[in-house]
């Protein structure tokens, strides 16, 4: 479902479980949301692949992700506020499912 500002909602699946909600304009969007939660590691070389399981919410579709995310210095001209390490990530479309539920 589509919401009236073009974004779509992503319920992470764990085990079944939908216990996290993500929203974007495209799924790799909020897979990259989805990501920066996961355990960062020292660098992005270093960083374990995580399989990410978004299902479109409205939908039977599962967008199926690898992930995985990094800390990094924040930049130079970061505002005050932000803390000097941040979380940066990537993810890897692996496929589409459609659940039979």
């Amino acid at each position: 479902m589509v919401r009236e500002d073009g974004k779509r909602n992503f319920a992470l699946r764990e085990d079944g479980d939908e216990s996290s909600v993500f929203s974007g304009n495209t799924p790799r969007q909020a897979a990259l949301k989805a990501a920066r939660r996961l355990e960062p590691a020292s660098s992005e070389s270093a960083a374990n692949e995580t399989e990410l399981r978004l299902r479109e919410k409205g939908t039977d579709k599962v967008h199926i992700y690898d992930g995985w995310a990094w800390e990094e210095n924040a930049p130079d001209d970061s505002p005050d506020w932000m803390p000097g390490d941040i979380t940066e990530a990537n993810v890897s479309k692996k496929g589409i499912e459609h659940l039979d539920e």
